[in-house]
C-alpha cells in the first residue's frame, strides 16, 4: 500500500488478498486499519508461489523499505557474531559484522549484549587478552636483545586473570593452546573453561569465601547455557543445507537450494528431461562453490538464516520435502 507521496506504507502478504483487502475496508474508525486505508492511494499486489517464499519475500521489503505501518522486521536488527581475531596473540570478541579478514566467526546470535558478557567471561576464565589490537605483544619465548623486563599494561595483567603476553609472561604455545581451547568451546567440544570454573568455585567455597563463589555460580550458568545455544544453533544452521521443494499454486511448484539457512537459488519444479539438466547443473555450481561459513554476510543475510530455521522449527512437517543435494541428484538427475 502506497501514500500520496508514493512512499510505500505497508507490506502484508495473504492467501486471499480480496478477503484480507476486504477487512480493511471495513475497519472501524480509529484503528489501525482504518487509518491506513485512509492514507493509501493505491494498492499493488503480485502472485508468490507459496506462503515460504512470501514470507521471506515479506521480510525483505520491509526491510529495504521501512514502511511506516509496518511492525515486525522493521526495526534495523543488529546481530552479533563471536570473533577470533587472526593476530599473533588472538582475542575473542563480539561483533556486529563480519568481514574478510582472515578472522573465525561463529554466529550469527540475537542477543547482543547477552553476548558480549559470556564472551567476555570465556576470556577472562581462559586468560585470554582483551585489550586493543594496537598492543604489542612479547611472548615469553621471544628472542630480544635487550631484556629487561616488562611491566603489565592493565590491571587484568596483575591479577593474573590474562596470560598477558603484553609483558612477556606466556610462551606462543601456551597462548595458543588457550585459543585453541576458546575454538573449541566455541564449536561444543571443549568443557575446559567449565570445569576450570567448577574448580574455582569449590575452592572459594572450601575457603569460605562465598561471595565469589556465588559469582563464578552465575558465570559458571551463563557458560553452560552459551555452549548449549551454540550446539543447538550451530546444529540447527549446519541442518538447512539441502533442496526443499514447495507446492505451489496451480501447480507452480519450486525448489529452493538452501545452505545453512541461506537461500542460494529458486528454481521451477523440473518436469522434463531438459529441466531437470538444467536444475542438475544449478545444484552442483550452487553447492560446488566452498562454504565460508558466517564470514561476508550482511545483517539481512543473517536475518534470513534466522528467519528460515524459525520456519522449519514452526513446521517440522516440511523437513519431509527437503532433500540431501547429492541425493536429488541421484534420484532426480537427467535421465
Amino acid at each position: 500500500m502506497y501514500g500520496p507521496a508514493d512512499e510505500m506504507l505497508y507490506v502484508g502478504k495473504s492467501v486471499r488478498v480480496r478477503s484480507r483487502l476486504l477487512s480493511y475496508f471495513r475497519a472501524p474508525r480509529g484503528e489501525k486499519a482504518w487509518e491506513l486505508i485512509r492514507e493509501a492511494t493505491r494498492i499493488e499486489w503480485e502472485d508468490i508461489p507459496n506462503e515460504f517464499a512470501a514470507l521471506v519475500h515479506e521480510m525483505k521489503l520491509i526491510q529495504k523499505w521501512r514502511p511506516r505501518f509496518n511492525v515486525r522486521h522493521k526495526r534495523k536488527r543488529i546481530y552479533a557474531f563471536v570473533k577470533v581475531t587472526a593476530e599473533p596473540a588472538p582475542r575473542v570478541v563480539p561483533v556486529t559484522r563480519v568481514a574478510d579478514d582472515g578472522a573465525l566467526y561463529y554466529g550469527p546470535f540475537p542477543r547482543v549484549a547477552a553476548l558480549a558478557r559470556t564472551v567476555r567471561e570465556l576470556s577472562h576464565v581462559l586468560g585470554l587478552r582483551d585489550c586493543p589490537g594496537t598492543t604489542p605483544i612479547y611472548f615469553g619465548d621471544q628472542l630480544e636483545i635487550f631484556r629487561g623486563g616488562r611491566p603489565p599494561r592493565c590491571i587484568r595483567a596483575d591479577l593474573r586473570t590474562c596470560l598477558a603476553p603484553c609483558c612477556g609472561r606466556p610462551s606462543a604455545v601456551d597462548y595458543a593452546s588457550a585459543v585453541e581451547t576458546a575454538k573449541r568451546f566455541l564449536e561444543g567440544r571443549a568443557s575446559g573453561p567449565l570445569r576450570e570454573t567448577q574448580e574455582k568455585m569449590r575452592t572459594a567455597a572450601v575457603r569460605m569465601d562465598f561471595e565469589y563463589a556465588a559469582l563464578l555460580r552465575d558465570r559458571l550458568e551463563r557458560l553452560e547455557r552459551f555452549q548449549d545455544d551454540l550446539v543447538a544453533f550451530r546444529g540447527r544452521v549446519e541442518d538447512l543445507t539441502f533442496v526443499y521443494r514447495v507446492p505451489g499454486f496451480r501447480g507452480d511448484d519450486r525448489i529452493y537450494l538452501l545452505r545453512r539457512g541461506r537461500i542460494l537459488v529458486d528454481l521451477s519444479y523440473p518436469k522434463g528431461r531438459t529441466e531437470r539438466a538444467r536444475a542438475a547443473e544449478a545444484i552442483e555450481a550452487a553447492y560446488g562453490e566452498p562454504d565460508t561459513g558466517p564470514r561476508g554476510l550482511a545483517p539481512d543475510d543473517a536475518a534470513e538464516i534466522l528467519l528460515v530455521a524459525q520456519w522449519f522449527r514452526l513446521n517440522p512437517r516440511e523437513r519431509r520435502r527437503t532433500m540431501k543435494p547429492e541425493r536429488w541428484l541421484d534420484e532426480r538427475g537427467p535421465r
